[in-house]
């Protein structure tokens, strides 16, 4: 199976032979980030660090989202929208709440969590068992519910 890297490149590369240009300036802008990160952490990252890197890209995006369409700026809430739509692309299948919320429950009783100051485990735990399917402030707030 290739790593998410050599997906992205191979990506950037059959992007370009069709001419998308607006896709392949996003899907650059994303391979630079990655790059930048190795650079700065000095490290290659695996396929769960480009994953949290493209969590990250998205959030962003995903911010800007509601920002631009709060403030009527329809042109530039398609341009985000565009973009949320490259990055999913490369984003693993998102639970569904059902799923999710097991998953919380299942985590809470196998560590005997009772409160919330077994928080921190749980959800150490969780995200490692969710990387990239969940939002992690969903996450947060089933567990909270749940130890509550």
């Amino acid at each position: 199976m290739s790593s998410l890297k050599q997906n992205l490149a191979d990506t950037i590369t059959t992007s370009m032979k069709a001419r998308e240009l607006e896709r392949v300036k996003v899907l650059r802008n994303v391979q630079s980030v990655v790059k930048q990160i190795e650079l700065d952490r000095q490290v290659d990252l695996d396929d769960a660090g480009v994953l949290e890197v493209l969590q990250k890209q998205l959030k962003q995006r995903q911010e800007s989202l509601a920002i631009f369409t709060e403030n009527g700026r329809d042109d530039l809430a398609q341009k985000e929208q565009f973009e949320i739509d490259i990055i999913n692309e490369f984003m693993p299948k998102q639970m569904d709440a059902a799923e999710l919320a097991a998953l919380v429950n299942e985590e809470i009783a196998a560590q005997g969590a009772t409160s919330m100051r077994d928080m921190g485990s749980v959800m150490g735990a969780l995200k490692t068992k969710t990387a990239g399917r969940a939002d992690p402030a969903v996450i947060s707030k089933l567990v909270k519910e749940a130890l509550g």
